[in-house]
């Protein structure tokens, strides 16, 4: 799928603290998509077969440790992003957790917590995964301005 860039099901989760914090992360520098670049949501690939809610939870557990029931997510919309590495389509959802974070596949290596209203500030320094800064980054902009529905419920 990678080798030939070939369309797939994707799905992102970003985590808010109840504190109003974005749970940010680095990848891996052995990744092979953006090695070392930072992201504000946990995510993947969607399996054949797997829905969406069940995949998000999936991801959110293997790249932060946390285990939520699909319940808890909320939706942050759907995307489709390409370019000459990746091409994919997908839900992106939203979950408020305080921890603990413990990433457990090794695809994270480092976790910050952003507080949103400094999420520009946060983002203007660090080098972030593509389709994050054009998917996940302008509904988190219109939830650190009030305008997005609905806000994120304790899991």
């Amino acid at each position: 799928m990678r080798a030939g860039n070939l369309r797939h099901r994707s799905v992102a989760v970003v985590v808010v603290t109840g504190a109003g914090e974005v749970v940010a992360h680095r990848r891996a520098d052995w990744k092979d998509v953006w090695p070392g670049r930072w992201d504000v949501s946990f995510g993947g690939v969607v399996g054949v077969g797997e829905d969406w809610p069940t995949a998000a939870c999936r991801e959110l557990a293997e790249e932060a440790g946390v285990v939520v029931p699909a319940s808890a997510l909320r939706p942050l919309g759907f995307g489709s992003y390409r370019d000459g590495a990746v091409s994919h389509c997908g839900h992106l959802f939203v979950v408020t957790h305080d921890g603990p974070f413990r990433p457990a596949d090794g695809e994270v290596a480092e976790l910050v917590l952003v507080p949103l209203a400094g999420l520009e500030g946060w983002l203007a320094g660090r080098d972030l995964c593509d389709d994050s800064t054009a998917l996940v980054v302008p509904r988190l902009r219109e939830r650190a301005r009030g305008d997005s529905p609905g806000t994120p419920h304790h899991a």
